[in-house]
Parts: structure tokens; sequence; C-alpha cells
């Protein structure tokens, strides 16, 4: 957990619950994951991506999505709006979404979601978690680096996709398209269920940019990987309950890596 978001669930708690708390409240996540990275012949079209708000690491609990706001692909044509196209599911009963996307052309796909403002009581704030996830199609490696112009963002500085396991990711974290010097990125690795960590530290692992915005991440086992750094809004929203709140500002990508075989 942040400092930011530390200080802010202690200002709602006291006492011996609040450090029992601190200790184990679990990091959110937007999830907008594809069945694959690589688009090739062999593994064909459509693109079918699963958008869901959950604890990756953990396996859960996932947590109700409302409809996004935007939800779209910056490809080689452009950028296209994909909101039409989300269908809805659930999730351990749970709002999520899915879509479908069919490539085109050769090229680079960033797909991109913007998830509707989703109230967490424990922390006082609206968590908006700006996320997105490249795929290649057809072996094009242009336009990875691309950016959707998103309030926050991470760019990525490694090509991500085509990593082996113990790659160096590297991305530079953007706000209002200006770097952030010395953000504070969360990682954590959508378990399969064949990981058990030993200790709560090992769930959502930390890093921070240094003075340009730039960060670095090397990761140890196959699978997703997505790295959140979460900011403060630039104007608060309002709860259910009607009051003016601050807003977590996350900007989320996601990365797969594989092991050599």
């Amino acid at each position: 957990m942040t400092r930011p978001r530390l200080i802010r669930l202690f200002a709602t708690l006291t006492g011996s619950v609040a450090l029992a708390l601190s200790a184990s409240a679990p990091a959110h996540f937007q999830e907008l994951i594809p069945a694959a990275e690589i688009v090739t012949a062999e593994s064909g079209n459509p693109v079918a991506l699963q958008l869901q708000f959950t604890h990756p690491m953990e396996r859960g609990p996932a947590m109700d999505m409302g409809k996004p706001a935007r939800f779209g692909v910056l490809g080689p044509a452009g950028p296209e709006d994909l909101l039409a196209s989300l269908t809805a599911r659930e999730v351990d009963g749970k709002h999520a979404y899915a879509a479908e996307y069919r490539v085109k052309q050769p090229g680079d796909y960033v797909f991109f979601v913007e998830p509707a403002p989703y109230w967490e009581p424990a922390e006082g704030v609206m968590i908006v978690h700006y996320t997105k996830v490249v795929v290649d199609a057809f072996g094009a490696g242009e336009g990875w680096d691309a950016e959707v112009g998103l309030p926050v963002e991470i760019v990525p500085l490694t090509r991500p996709y085509g990593l082996w396991t113990g790659n160096l990711f590297s991305g530079i974290v953007k706000q209002s398209g200006q770097p952030v010097p010395f953000a504070e990125i969360e990682v954590e690795w959508r378990n399969d269920g064949s990981v058990t960590p030993p200790a709560d530290v090992f769930i959502t692992q930390v890093v921070k940019a240094d003075r340009n915005g730039v960060f670095h991440y090397a990761m140890p086992r196959a699978g997703w990987w997505g790295f959140a750094a979460l900011l403060d809004g630039d104007a608060p929203l309002k709860n259910p309950e009607g009051k003016a709140v601050p807003v977590e500002a996350g900007a989320l990508i996601w990365v797969r890596a594989r092991d050599m075989r």
C-alpha cells in the first residue's frame, strides 16, 4: 500500500483496528487482459479481452465495475471507440465486462479503458484506474509506445510484449502529459493459483520512479504483470452520499512474460 493510501486509511480508522487493516488491505487493480498479447496466423482473430476490478495476486475478491466511461484502441489506423462492443459478465457475483476486437491490419494495438469511478469507503476516495495493454498483430513491432493521452498514463520504454521471464520492464509515469518525478508504482502478478505469498508484503511489490518518472522492474515469473502508478486526481468527485472526496487516479499497464522452453 502506498503512503498516501495508508494515510487516508489511518484518517478513517483508529487504534489497533487501523493497525491490523493497514497491514493487510489489498491493492486494487483494474484488469484489461487479452487472450493473447501477440496475434499471429496461428493464434487467429478476433482478440478477446476481459475487464474486471480485483486483487490479482490474491485472486480476488472481485469488485463491481460500473459501465466504463471510455473503452477503445489506438492502432495503426488511429483511435477507435469500442465502448459499444463491451458485453456484461459476472466474476464472483460482481459486475465485469468482456469484448472482442477483430484486427484489420498488421500493427500494434493499444487497448485502453477509463472505468467508472469506484467508491472505496475504507480509504475515503473515488478510484479511477486508467488502464491499457498492448497487442502486437502479425509481427509489426511498431506503435507499442504510442501515447493514448490519458490523464495519467504509463508509457512503456521496453517493448511490452515478446518478453521472457526475468526481463526488465521499464516505463515512464506521466500525468497531464508530463513525467511524474519519484512516482510510486505498485506491481502485482496475476496469480494463477500456483503461488502463495509467504507474507503480506510479498503480495504487492513497490518501486519508485527516478526524477524523470522512469521506473524498472524485472519480472521473476511467467504470466501477466500489472504496473500501477497511483496519483492524486486533478479534482474531487462526489461519493455515493454526494460528498466531494479525493480521487485516486491510477495509471496502469499490463505486460506478459513467458518462460523459455
